[in-house]
Formats: C-alpha cells, sequence, structure tokens
C-alpha cells in the first residue's frame, strides 16, 4: 500500500502572524527561545525593537524549564558564538534557578568581556535583581580568583561596567601580595609597585620610558596613553591574536603599521593560517565584515587572506550528493539593520542580505551543480554566479539584488513550475514573509513544499533564519528542519540533517543533550 503519510495532504493551518503581519506558525517555547539565544544581540533590528526582543526572550524562557535555559545559554555560546543572549540567560538564571547558574556560569562567561556583559544585565533591573547580589557576587569572585594576574589585567578593557567597576561590587579577596596590588592599581588606589605582576610593571616601565623599547605583548588600548609610532604598531599587529587582527586593520593601516617591511605579509599569514582561523571559532560573518569594512589603503595581500580565511571558515559546508536549491532571501528587510542590530556607530556593516549571500555561496562552493533562486517577490535570475569563484566574489555578486517584499513561497512555486526535483531545498531568511500571506490554512510555503516532495519524497526542507523571531513559515516535522545562527553550527546542522543523524527534535534536540555536568557545591 502507499505511504499515505506521504501521498495525503497535510495541509495544517497557520497558527500565528509574523512580524511583518503574515500568517506563520509559532514555534515552540524551546525551538522559540533557541532562536532567540543564536539570532537575538538585544539591539534593535528591521522588525524589532531591542525591548520587544528582550519581552520576547524573557517569556520565552518563562515557558521553557530552567535546565533548557541553561542549555539554551551553554549552547549559544559554545555553538553558536553568541555574546549577549547567553549572558541574559545567565541573568535570569541568577533568579530562576541558582543552583544551575553556578553550574554554567563559567561556560558562558569566558571571558573579561562576557564577565562585564553578564554584571551589567544582572545590575540594569530587566532581571528581577538591581544590584549584583550574594550568588552571582559570589560567582564573579569565583571567575577572578580563577584567573592568574596576567589573566584579569588583560581583560582591564572596556567600560559599562569597567573590570574596575566589577571589583568595587564583587569585592573579591586578593590571596597574594600580586593580587592585592593588581586590583589596587585597577581601582587607582595606593599600592606598592614592587608587587605588582610582571606583565604590569613591564607596561609601567615601557609608559615611563615614553614608549622607549620593546612594546609590552598587550592588547594595545593598555597602552594607548602613549602614542605608538609605526614600528610599535607593527609590532601589535604582528604579535597581536586573530581576532584582534581581524578587527583592526584600518586602526593599523591609520598608524602606518601597513608602511613597515614586511608587517602586511605577516599579518596575512596569520589570517589565512587554517590553525588560526579554526583556533578563533572564526564566524564567516565576521570575515565578511572585515572584507567589507577594510580601506581601500589595506594592502591587498591581507584582503586576499580575508578570502583565504573564509573558505576555511565554511568548510563545515556539507557535500549533500544531490541536486541542492537554494534560496536567499533578498526582501527589503534583508537590506535594512546590521544583522547584530542597531549598535550606532559601532553597528556591524554585515546585514542580514550578506549573510543570506554568504550561505548561498558557501553552498554553492561546496555543490557546484547548485542552483541559487535570489528571490523576495519573485524569484531573480542569479547570472553571474559562478561556483568556482571564491565564496567572498560570489557573495558579493548577490548580495546585489532584490529589494522588494518578502514571499517566501515563490522559491518553491518557481521550482514546481519547472517540475524540478532535488535533495535539498535551503532557505537563507528573516522568515517575515507578507506578501504571499492566505487569510487562512496552510501558508504558502508549506503548500508549495508538498507539492514539492511529492516529486522529491527525500528531499529535506531546511529553513536557516537569521533573524530573532518566534516563527516559521513551515512547521518543523521529518521533512522540515527550523534552525536560526549565523555561525558555522548551521553548515553542520544541516549536514546532519542531510545525513539523517538529528533526532526528530532536530535542532531543539540538539540543545537538550547538551551536558551541564553535576552541581557544584554552592555555600
Amino acid at each position: 500500500m502507499a505511504n499515505k503519510a506521504l501521498f495525503t495532504r497535510v495541509r495544517q493551518p497557520a497558527d500565528a502572524t509574523n512580524a511583518a503581519g503574515g500568517r506563520a506558525y509559532a514555534l515552540s517555547p524551546e525551538h522559540a527561545l533557541a532562536q532567540l539565544a543564536a539570532t537575538g544581540t538585544l539591539h534593535a533590528s528591521f522588525y524589532t525593537t531591542a525591548e520587544a526582543q528582550l519581552d520576547q526572550v524573557r517569556e520565552a524562557a518563562d515557558r521553557c524549564a530552567p535546565e533548557f535555559v541553561a542549555k539554551a545559554a551553554v549552547w549559544a555560546r559554545e555553538q553558536g558564538h553568541m555574546k549577549d543572549l547567553p549572558a541574559a540567560l545567565c541573568a535570569m538564571l541568577s533568579k530562576a534557578d541558582p543552583a544551575l547558574l553556578d553550574l554554567v556560569f563559567e561556560r558562558v562567561v569566558d571571558n573579561g568581556r562576557m564577565l562585564r556583559t553578564f554584571v551589567q544585565l544582572v545590575r540594569s533591573g530587566q532581571f528581577g535583581r538591581k544590584s549584583l547580589g550574594s550568588g552571582p557576587r559570589r560567582l564573579v569572585r569565583r571567575w577572578l580568583e580563577g584567573r592568574s594576574d596576567a589573566q584579569v589585567y588583560r581583560a582591564a578593557i572596556g567600560n559599562d561596567p569597567s573590570l574596575a567597576d566589577v571589583i568595587k561590587l564583587a569585592h573579591p579577596k586578593p590571596a597574594t601580595a600580586s593580587r592585592r596590588a593588581l586590583y589596587a592599581y585597577l581601582l587607582d588606589k595606593p599600592h606598592e609597585a614592587g608587587d605588582l605582576p610582571a606583565l604590569v610593571r613591564e607596561v609601567e616601565a615601557w609608559k615611563a620610558g615614553r614608549g622607549q623599547g620593546e612594546v609590552p605583548d598587550v592588547d594595545f588600548r593598555l597602552l594607548t596613553s602613549l602614542p605608538l609610532t609605526k614600528p610599535q604598531w607593527a609590532q601589535v599587529a604582528r604579535r597581536g591574536g586573530w581576532q584582534m587582527v581581524r578587527m583592526n586593520l584600518n586602526t593599523f593601516l591609520r598608524h602606518g603599521a601597513f608602511d613597515v617591511p614586511g608587517t602586511a605579509e605577516t599579518v596575512a599569514k596569520k589570517l589565512a593560517d587554517p590553525a588560526e582561523v579554526r583556533r578563533a571559532k572564526a564566524f564567516p560573518y565576521q570575515l565578511l565584515a572585515a572584507f567589507l569594512s577594510v580601506e581601500p589603503g589595506v594592502p591587498a595581500v591581507v584582503k586576499d587572506a580575508l578570502q583565504a580565511a573564509m573558505e576555511v571558515a565554511t568548510e563545515n559546508v556539507p557535500a549533500v550528493g544531490g541536486t541542492v536549491y537554494v534560496c536567499p532571501d533578498v526582501s527589503g528587510s534583508m537590506h535594512g539593520a546590521a544583522v547584530t542590530g542597531d549598535r550606532g556607530s559601532a553597528s556591524s556593516k554585515v546585514r542580514a542580505i550578506d549573510v543570506a549571500a554568504l550561505v548561498a555561496a558557501a553552498f554553492l562552493r561546496k555543490n557546484p551543480g547548485s542552483e541559487v533562486l535570489p528571490f523576495d517577490t519573485q524569484v531573480h535570475a542569479a547570472h553571474g554566479v559562478n561556483p568556482r569563484d571564491t565564496v567572498m566574489t560570489n557573495a558579493d555578486k548577490l548580495r546585489r539584488f532584490g529589494g522588494g517584499g518578502t514571499a517566501v513561497s515563490v522559491a518553491l512555486a518557481e521550482l514546481n513550475r519547472r517540475k524540478a526535483e532535488g535533495a535539498l531545498v535551503l532557505y537563507v531568511s528573516d522568515n517575515e514573509s507578507w506578501v504571499d500571506s492566505r487569510r487562512a490554512g496552510a501558508t504558502d510555503t508549506l503548500r508549495e513544499w508538498e507539492a514539492f516532495r511529492r516529486r522529491s519524497p527525500r528531499a529535506k526542507l531546511v529553513c536557516i533564519d537569521v533573524a530573532p523571531g518566534t516563527t516559521a513559515q513551515a512547521p518543523d516535522r521529518d521533512d522540515v528542519v527550523n534552525v536560526g545562527g549565523f555561525s558555522d553550527h548551521v553548515f553542520r546542522l544541516v549536514a546532519d540533517v542531510v545525513q539523517g543523524r538529528l533526532g526528530p527534535d532536530r535542532w531543539v534536540g540538539e540543545i537538550q543533550a547538551v551536558s551541564l555536568g553535576p552541581l557544584r557545591e554552592t555555600a
């Protein structure tokens, strides 16, 4: 007998309205929290304000078990490489389940920037606290005590709050003379200069010498009280960590570092080093951001290195082994605010359209037989997109398409018009479809997908959502997977879907599988 599940029309009615006013399917609380954690930055985006986004996060977290909130925080930090949302989930746990917060704190708060963000959010009054409180204070103290003097000093970058503010709030008890002197130094209080850690003494001696001699091996932001010479900036560029170098190429240009012979080549070698790229857990979109942001004077060898690094950062893209249709959303909303939200002058140049173009180009590179169907209210012909070109080159071509309304279903409708068959249809969108919205019944996206599957019964539909939201255009089921984010984890998840390695719960199941380990003593 024929497979009833396959050949019966399943017209699941849409049960929600998306941010654009179109009909959609509501995500489960766990899936909604995962989506928000993987894409949310607590900054305004095209469809939502920072305040509304925070309300969505709180509502979703309140509807989930605290254990899932803890696992989502760990997953979003370790796999999604997010910053603000994992810290916000930890702030929620500080009231909802302090024991779980104790368990995940140092996996989420894994550097000084994350520590300052956590303290800022806890004290904001948005998570049931207006002061740090005894539990979070103890965790902050433990974080400080678990770092060496040099690590604490290197973390003393940034404000609102500064590390000095965090120390004032946490009241850590120094266990050594060097730590006592370091805390006093950071708080601008009297201290024994001879007791300071060796690295701090080195920096202070360099400052006292008016910047003469070897530049101390610290973040240049700890040295900006004195002007650096071109050779000293070249030293900073040569010695910097991968992420710091990527983020400061224009700074090095402005200060003449690339005028020093050999500096551009050294920087390029570091940026393109596959081991360095993997160690830095580089987002593909971070490399695109660097590429889009570099000023004209940055040497060509450095720009080429960013393209080489992109090839490494997208190596997790799966080779599907069948026809792949990649559908990047090029509608107006995708051309709007930065994908990481509106941060004023600090906003990223990378928009949702850039991420969509990047993912499409990466899949085309790994699957040369793929077809790219850019869409808004219609499908655009992707002329000039060549699988032999670099990911960066094709991404640049694709990001220039479109700008109209959003009709997610049109790409599938075009495939159905052609009676096309394939193994995978991959969407990259903000999922805010409205032009093709019906008054009742299933969404047009689901209707078109069911028509496609009648020709390709083993095909999978994967919808990558790059914006914080709580709805989808097709509901999760065996043949449909909705996943959020813009780190390289989406490539691995797509590979797992195609190769049948994900269970029925798909993405949420992966987060559920995060191991939290045994609870610590909280006394």
